[in-house]
């Protein structure tokens, strides 16, 4: 059983999301177990030289191999950071420094984000894999549009289609995440543990994606 009382009809439909906070005070996101389900299937690719946004979190639990842990973030004062940089500016940025770098949920953020792209393009050794997931369907954050902004939504067209403007068209996997009912109790704020296992997860419906899993290689 989970923490909350069983979903209502009711409470879908009220105007007012039950959380403001993606459902983290509720317990884990929902968007975050298809996050981890595309960094699972792609574990292979963890490993050598790997760069994480913020933390390693990800790196340290689906690395496939022996690694060294990289992790990036544009504030020095930030002591977890192994490197300081911006992935819209390359001068601050390592060329083909990176066997693959994970890059969870970011370029919703960036209002250039495709000159991150680029940015994420220019760091990785040849053969290197970049694993990155965005939001097609998500609440606006309020914590990042207060500190850097909040966006854009992505499709699997747009995605396929930026990306393909820096990396090869053909290799690159583009992977719609969730369903419709996920989406819905995601916008709504439950949590993985509302949902009693009344909803299956593990169904995909490439129309109503609530992420979208980019895999591209250098």
């Amino acid at each position: 059983m989970g923490l909350f009382p069983k979903i209502k009809l009711k409470s879908i439909l009220n105007a007012a999301p039950v959380s403001d906070k993606f459902g983290f005070d509720r317990g884990t996101p929902i968007d975050r177990f298809y996050i981890e389900k595309f960094l699972k299937d792609n574990s292979k690719h963890i490993k050598g030289d790997v760069l994480e946004i913020a933390e390693n979190t990800y790196t340290v639990k689906f690395n496939s191999g022996k690694f060294q842990s990289h992790i990036l973030h544009n504030d020095k004062t930030d002591p977890k950071a192994t490197i300081i940089g911006d992935l819209c500016d390359p001068g601050t940025l390592q060329e083909n420094s990176m066997d693959c770098f994970i890059c969870t949920q970011t370029f919703n953020f960036i209002y250039d984000f495709k000159k991150a792209i680029q940015g994420s393009h220019f760091l990785l050794r040849k053969d290197g894999v970049l694993l990155a997931t965005v939001a097609c369907m998500s609440p606006i954050s309020k914590y990042d549009a207060d500190r850097w902004g909040d966006y854009w939504r992505f499709t699997p067209q747009s995605a396929l289609k930026a990306f393909s403007e820096v990396f090869d068209r053909a290799k690159i996997e583009i992977v719609p995440l969730g369903n419709s009912a996920a989406a819905s109790l995601f916008m709504k704020g439950y949590a993985l543990e509302d949902l009693n296992g009344d909803v299956d997860l593990n169904i995909n419906n490439e129309l109503f994606p609530l992420i979208i899993g980019i895999k591209a290689v250098k």
